[in-house]
C-alpha cells in the first residue's frame, strides 16, 4: 500500500515539474513574441550616418522584417519606390503621342514619362511612382517622403530654366538636404538626366557642348581597371564588364554632353563627382559618360541601360545577352541603393494611390516611328 501511495506522488511531482516548465518555456515565448524593439546600426559607404541608424524597427519573432512595412533584418526596405520625373514632351511626336496630347489638352499641363524607365525599375525590383515636373511643392515633398530614389530620365526638355528645371532644382536639393543629415536618399541620371546633373551642380545653363551621338551603341571606356568593380558596375557579370571597353553594348542617342578638357577643368564637377568612364562619338570625339559622387548616392549615365531590355524601335539598339546583363545589372545596382533607404508612405492606400498601376501606358510606336515603345501622359 505503501509502495503505491510512494508512486502516486512521485507521478504527481513529476507532473507538476513538467507542468512548471511548460509555464517558463510559455513565458520565454511570450516574451520573444511581446518583445516590441530590436535596434539595429547600419553602416553606408557615401559618409555620414542614416538618420535611421538607431530607429527603432519592429520584428517578427521569426527573425523576418516587417512585412506591412517592408524593412528587412538590419534596417534595409524590401518595398523600394522609386519616383520617376515627367516632362513637357518625351521628344518626336508620333500619330499616338499627337493623340495622347490632344486628349490630355496641349496646354503646358501635360507630361509624358517613357514607360521603358517605369520597366526599368521594376526590372529592378522595385516600383515606380510619377513626379509630374508641375506638380505643387507640397505635392512634391509628399512625394519624397514615400519614395526611397529618383530617376532623373531621358528626353529633349530645354535645361534653360522654366518649371521642368525648376523643379527638378528643387528635387536634387531635396535629395543633397535628406543625405547630409543622413538620410540615405539615392538620385539617377540617365542622359538627358545626366546632362541635367551636371547643369545643377555647376549653374551653368551653358555647360554643355555639342556631340555626334545619336542611334549608336558604344563602348564604355573604364578609368582605370579600379572602376571595373566600382559603384554602378558592381552588380554586372564579370565577363560583361571586361568586354565593355571592346564592344558596343552601351546604347547612345544624344546631341549633348561634356567633354573630359571641360569637365576636368571645371572645380564644381570634379569636386561633386568622380568620372568611371569616358566614350568617343561618331567622330571620335570623347565624352564623360559615366559619373558618380563619392560623397552622396548621385550616378549619371550619358547611355541608355533601359533600351537594351526594352525599347525596340531603333535597329541599332543592342539587344544581346550581354547588353541585356550589362542592363540588368544596372538596374539590380540603383535598386539595392534605393533599398537603403527608410522612407515609406505613411499607409498602404498612400502607396497605392502613388503608383504607375493608376495609368495606363499607350504603344506610341504602333506606327513604327516613336522614340519609345509606350508612354505613360499626364494631365495635372
Amino acid at each position: 500500500m505503501l509502495h503505491r501511495v510512494l508512486v502516486v506522488v512521485v507521478v504527481v511531482v513529476a507532473l507538476l515539474l513538467v507542468c512548471m516548465l511548460q509555464a517558463d518555456a510559455a513565458s520565454g515565448t511570450r516574451r520573444i513574441l511581446e518583445e516590441p524593439k530590436i535596434r539595429f546600426k547600419t553602416e553606408y559607404p557615401f559618409g555620414g550616418r542614416n538618420s535611421f541608424a538607431n530607429q527603432e524597427f519592429h520584428v517578427k519573432a521569426d527573425g523576418g522584417g516587417d512585412e506591412k512595412s517592408g524593412e528587412e533584418p538590419g534596417g534595409t526596405n524590401s518595398r523600394p519606390l522609386i519616383g520617376i520625373l515627367s516632362q513637357p514632351t518625351c521628344g518626336e511626336k508620333t500619330k499616338e503621342s499627337e493623340r495622347n496630347w490632344d486628349s490630355a489638352s496641349s496646354s503646358s499641363n501635360s507630361s509624358c514619362i517613357a514607360a521603358s524607365y517605369v520597366k526599368f525599375v521594376e526590372s529592378g525590383g522595385a516600383r515606380a511612382v510619377p513626379i509630374l515636373y508641375n506638380e505643387p511643392e507640397h505635392s512634391l515633398i509628399q512625394k519624397f517622403a514615400a519614395i526611397n530614389g529618383i530617376l532623373f530620365p531621358g528626353g529633349a526638355t530645354s535645361l534653360k530654366g522654366g518649371p521642368f528645371y525648376q523643379t527638378a532644382e528643387k528635387l536634387f536639393n531635396m535629395v543633397i538636404e535628406a543625405n547630409e543629415r543622413g538620410d540615405y536618399f539615392p538620385l539617377y541620371g540617365v542622359c538627358l538626366g545626366f546632362e541635367l546633373l551636371t547643369v545643377l551642380v555647376t549653374q551653368n545653363h551653358s555647360i554643355l557642348e555639342q556631340f555626334d551621338a545619336k542611334h549608336r551603341p558604344a563602348p564604355l571606356l573604364f578609368l582605370g581597371d579600379w572602376v571595373k568593380n566600382h559603384s554602378i558596375f558592381q552588380w554586372v557579370p564579370q565577363e560583361v564588364v571586361d568586354k565593355l571597353s571592346e564592344q558596343s553594348l552601351a546604347m547612345e542617342n544624344h546631341q549633348m554632353g561634356i567633354s573630359p578638357e571641360r569637365w576636368f577643368s571645371n572645380k564644381l564637377l570634379t569636386d561633386f563627382f568622380q568620372v568611371l568612364t569616358l566614350t568617343p562619338d561618331h567622330n571620335g570625339k570623347m565624352y564623360i559618360s559615366t559619373v558618380t559622387s563619392p560623397k552622396y548616392p548621385i550616378f549619371g549615365v550619358q547611355w541608355h541601360p533601359e533600351k537594351n531590355l526594352f525599347e525596340w524601335g531603333d535597329p541599332t539598339i543592342p539587344h544581346t545577352a550581354d547588353a541585356v546583363q550589362l542592363s540588368q545589372g544596372i538596374s539590380n545596382y540603383l535598386i539595392s541603393e534605393a533599398r537603403k533607404s527608410q522612407h515609406k508612405p505613411i499607409s498602404i492606400d498612400q502607396e497605392r494611390e502613388l503608383m504607375f498601376y493608376n495609368y495606363k501606358p499607350s504603344y506610341t510606336n504602333k506606327d513604327g516611328h516613336g522614340l519609345f515603345e509606350q508612354e505613360y501622359w499626364f494631365d495635372l
